[in-house]
């Protein structure tokens, strides 16, 4: 079983979310910090919200700044455009009778909008969200209760993932993990190389 992410592996989409912090901070006088930045890209959308009201101590309800975030995100996961040689890949997988689903920490609405915009959803089996496991990624259960919920062991699972500490997640539940370069994780080539079972610069790598 082929297991996919979605943001910065399939799908171009990294950079939208840090011009939607950038714009929102902006609009409360707040200065974006590298341990902001990281935390909250690397938490599902209610965990980064609370996250973000606390660390700015914010007079905000985390329902009010996940508001203000998914009306930049809805316009541009309608447009946004998926990673170099991607669909292709999909293609190659379907047509030799691979299985695929998809693992992803993307907000299901916003998911959805991005699979219909590209004709993705024939491609995949099942569709498994972090946030509605209430786990955040780089939790090894996200990928166990992902197995389970398939039907297969962990062993027989390969995830294609851009996130170094989601790829380490899925081998200690017992999977594969290829990395899949994207900018917003350069600097963690080096040690993605080194720890997946593979990497990628991109998909076209594979065809």
């Amino acid at each position: 079983m082929l297991l996919f992410d979605l943001d910065g592996t399939l799908i171009d989409s990294n950079g939208i979310w840090e011009d939607i912090d950038l714009r929102f901070l902006g609009r409360h006088g707040l200065t974006p910090t590298e341990e902001y930045a990281h935390t909250v890209g690397h938490s599902i959308f209610p965990v980064a919200a609370v996250f973000t009201r606390d660390y700015y101590h914010l007079d905000m309800t985390p329902e009010a700044i996940m508001g203000e975030w998914m009306a930049g995100a809805e316009e541009a996961y309608a447009r946004v455009e998926m990673k170099p040689g991607a669909l292709e890949f999909l293609n190659r997988c379907r047509d030799q009778g691979e299985p695929m689903a998809l693992v992803t920490a993307c907000v299901p609405e916003l998911c959805r909008t991005a699979l219909r915009r590209h004709g993705l959803e024939p491609f995949f089996t099942d569709l498994i969200f972090a946030q509605e496991l209430g786990l955040e990624k780089r939790n090894p259960e996200v990928f166990r209760l992902t197995a389970e919920r398939l039907g297969i062991p962990a062993g027989d699972c390969t995830l294609y993932e851009d996130a170094p500490h989601n790829c380490t997640a899925a081998q200690r539940a017992g999977m594969r993990a290829i990395g899949v370069y994207d900018r917003f994780y350069a600097k963690y080539q080096d040690q993605m190389r080194k720890s997946c079972d593979g990497y990628i610069t991109s998909f076209l790598d594979l065809l």
